[in-house]
């Protein structure tokens, strides 16, 4: 299964400084908040998106 999230769904629940660091994103790096990134199962599971 994948899980798609923005950059603002990201900030609103409070995961995306993990989001960043999964992805290998700095603060210098440019992204829209409508961005998605698609996240394996076990990353979802790591940042509490499901159980």
């Amino acid at each position: 299964m994948k899980i798609m999230i923005t950059q603002h769904e990201a900030l609103e629940k409070g995961i995306w400084k993990q989001v960043m660091s999964m992805f290998g994103i700095t603060n210098d790096d440019e992204i829209w908040e409508t961005e998605q990134f698609i996240l394996t199962e076990e990353q979802a599971k790591e940042l509490g998106l499901i159980r």
